[in-house]
């Protein structure tokens, strides 16, 4: 498949995962639901969770059986303490990994945080033709994650080739 001319504005979900924080602390889903938009793509919902496995696959689960949602970024929950649950919640629901952009995250996150950036369990992947993408809970890894990665694969545009074009084959059997 090769890059569009034109722009596709995906409809998109935004999750933050997290014990402590609310809609008016929640700088992280702020920023990708602004990101998002001012990119042309449509907010679908945004929600707040606590680090609950079960409530967390409930939610994406509904989401992932929406067709008319394109993607779901979700920010926290994916470090290490005991409370941290994310990659065992959405990881059993994915069809296809995307091993290439926890890789690539992690590799571009240790230019701004070091050795730090071990402690990410950040991941991405395909579900019911849904594009998922699990971030860290900090806005600076969820600004770097959208403006190096996300955001131009998400773009019908970019060259030599991006998610975006991929939709109508992604529930292919």
């Amino acid at each position: 498949m090769s890059a569009g001319n034109e722009f596709i504005a995906l409809r998109l979900c935004v999750l933050t995962v997290s014990d402590s924080r609310t809609r008016e602390t929640d700088s992280s889903g702020d920023f990708l639901c602004a990101a998002l938009t001012d990119a042309g793509h449509a907010l679908v919902e945004r929600v707040i969770v606590p680090d609950d496995r079960y409530q967390l696959r409930a939610l994406v689960s509904t989401w992932i059986a929406d067709n008319d949602v394109d993607g779901v970024l979700v920010t926290g929950g994916t470090g290490f303490t005991g409370r941290d649950s994310t990659p065992e919640a959405l990881l059993p629901l994915l069809d296809k990994s995307m091993p290439g952009f926890g890789e690539m995250f992690r590799a571009l996150s240790f230019e701004e945080i070091g050795s730090s950036t071990l402690q990410s369990r950040a991941f991405a992947g395909l579900a019911n033709g849904t594009f998922i993408f699990c971030l860290p809970g900090s806005t600076s890894a969820c600004r770097t994650a959208w403006d190096k990665l996300i955001r131009a694969q998400l773009d019908a545009r970019t060259k030599p080739c991006n998610l975006a074009n991929l939709r109508p084959r992604l529930r292919e059997k």
